[in-house]
């Protein structure tokens, strides 16, 4: 294969509309044919997005600026008719108003970009290095990426999945560098709101030594964290750096700010588990289409287990912060009906044609993988803390993991999955897989938690209002159905996600009204419901059903016996007795 020299330059001579100009100067080609493709999505974010949409000016040149002919064969795919010419410039504009971790932004105050969401790739030469060099609007636009700097504001990626892999920050930033173990990091910070850096830079050295402790240590030399400061949440993790946003106002107020930390140690660990650690789907990407596998429970679920426990075990907050934190995410994971009618296996799989879409539906006919993956995850490593008295761990999981798998990245399949975890907990774990991954048994919390002297307790005793099903919500001065959970009494008597409500027993339905009237009807109750449907008026009964628990939370058990208290201890570090 011939070797090229490809060069990018991006440059945004005029912030304000939203144009990044892009050009490719590719060197050193020998062909009369050069094809060029857009990626359609981006590793960490299983949807198809279509990011050429936002490419518009496609142009390619001579050095000379003579034009070749060109056609585009695809939505993402342009054929240069280059006649061997041995140096093809290409030009483009890339619209960036869209300002997540996955996509790209770019205004007065700064350019962010995703490599996928901005570079071509040649097909078949995505192993070549790639220059990038950055053209700031203004001397005082700082630039920020995991990249190598080889020159002033040029960065190199070794292939093209590195260049994919490695987001940038561009603009009016504040930087603040830090050193955990002997390697460099640095948080860069664009926007503005009530963030502590002194605060921030010290969690965070506490959650990389916790999480590298796991690991023997930390796998790269610098780590680059970007933190957008806007009204927003997200984050995407990279190989060397991820992306996060956040509610500019959100680090003042404790719980607020646990739950960023939360995202920092979430983001952080998936630097081994899914950038290191990865199922063999998605060890070769392939950016033309989806990439299919059952394992993003592995990858996000035990993630999303982790990140409630890095800051306990930081010494952040304590185990009644953990335990609250997890108490919402039982009560989450038990109050979505869709838990009953989606796999966790099969969430993980068509997580590109549901888990970024969701609809009026999605309450009951879809789960989480993010958040069951985290609920298995939490009884595996009850399970096997339980057989073996603390002595081994899901920790012990990921740490082989990481030998066999992650540290060469040689990709895992589910099987390669399976039987790691049945390895540490010392016993076959079939029938667990078929009923909780494969399948939609219900959870058996109560049984794992009792163990550890811990039990679930709802609010279904607390005089809950009955249940009629429909979630509503105020809208420009309306009360509009958002959706209405499955058989239950409102989907029973005709209403619909859209309807706009008008009456409740005559009385002019609104949200806080509604809510007054149903905490004071009875089970078996008819409510006269009286509503818009696609504009048509429409008079139904409601016959009110038995109130269902809202809220989960977990509480130590009267009397728990010693093996039960020093089974919690040693899984989250203080006593029982202490909650």
């Amino acid at each position: 294969m011939a070797a090229l020299k490809l060069h990018y330059q991006v440059a945004m001579p005029q912030p304000t509309n939203h144009l990044f100009e892009v050009t490719l100067e590719v060197t050193g080609w020998s062909q009369d044919v050069l094809e060029v493709k857009m990626p359609v999505w981006t590793p960490g974010s299983y949807l198809v997005r279509e990011y050429s949409r936002h490419l518009q000016n496609f142009e390619a040149v001579t050095p000379s600026g003579e034009p070749f002919v060109f056609q585009k064969l695809a939505k993402n795919h342009w054929r240069i008719q280059t006649q061997a010419q041995s140096t093809v410039v290409i030009r483009y504009q890339i619209y960036a108003n869209e300002l997540t971790v996955r996509t790209n932004h770019l205004d007065r105050t700064h350019g962010y970009f995703n490599g996928a969401a901005t570079f071509f790739y040649i097909p078949g030469y995505q192993a070549q290095p790639i220059e990038v060099t950055i053209v700031p609007p203004s001397s005082d636009w700082q630039v920020a990426t995991a990249l190598p700097e080889i020159g002033e504001n040029t960065f190199l990626a070794r292939d093209f999945d590195t260049l994919v892999d490695s987001p940038f920050e561009i603009g009016l930033q504040s930087r603040f560098d830090f050193e955990v173990l002997g390697k460099t990091h640095q948080w860069v910070i664009w926007g503005k709101g009530n963030v502590n850096p002194d605060r921030l830079i010290a969690d965070t050295q506490r959650i990389i030594e916790a999480e590298a402790q796991m690991f023997g240590g930390l796998p790269y030399d610098r780590y680059l964290f970007i933190l957008h400061l806007t009204n927003g949440y997200g984050g995407l993790e990279h190989k060397d750096s991820c992306s996060l946003i956040y509610d500019r106002h959100g680090f003042r107020k404790q719980k607020d700010y646990e739950s960023f930390l939360q995202l920092v140690a979430h983001e952080f660990f998936h630097l081994w588990n899914v950038k290191r650690i990865r199922p063999q789907a998605l060890e070769k990407f392939d950016y033309d289409q989806e990439n299919y596998t059952p394992s993003l429970w592995f990858c996000e679920g035990v993630t999303s287990y982790y990140d409630n426990l890095f800051p306990l075990r930081a010494g952040i907050y304590g185990a009644k912060t953990y335990l609250r934190c997890l108490s919402q995410e039982i009560t989450r994971y038990l109050t979505t009906l869709g838990r009953f009618v989606q796999p966790l296996s099969e969430s993980g799989f068509d997580a590109w044609i549901k888990l970024y879409r969701p609809d009026s539906n999605t309450p009951n006919s879809q789960m989480s993988y993010y958040l069951k993956g985290a609920m298995v995850t939490l009884l595996l490593d009850l399970e096997i803390r339980k057989r073996h008295h603390n002595q081994k761990s899901f920790d012990d999981v990921m740490r082989i993991m990481w030998e066999k798998f992650g540290k060469d990245e040689i990709g895992f399949t589910p099987q390669d999955a399976k039987s790691v975890i049945e390895a540490v907990a010392g016993t076959d774990l079939t029938d667990f897989f078929d009923r909780y991954l494969h399948g939609l048994e219900e959870l058996d919390f109560g049984a794992y938690f009792q163990e550890f002297g811990l039990r679930l307790e709802s609010n279904a005793d607390k005089g809950l209002a009955p249940t009629w099903g429909a979630r509503i919500v105020a809208e420009q001065n309306r009360t509009i159905v958002k959706s209405v959970a499955f058989n239950s009494p409102a989907q029973l008597a005709g209403l619909d996600a859209g309807d706009e409500l008008i009456a409740i027993d005559g009385l002019r339905a609104t949200v806080d009204g509604v809510n007054d009237r149903l905490q004071a009807a009875q089970v078996g109750e008819v409510l006269e419901v009286t509503f818009f449907h696609q504009d048509e008026l429409l008079l139904a009964q409601v016959i009110l059903a038995e109130p269902q628990p809202t809220q989960f939370k977990i509480v130590p058990v009267e009397l728990p016996t010693e093996r039960q208290a020093s089974l919690f201890t040693g899984w989250l570090g203080e006593s029982l007795a202490d909650l």
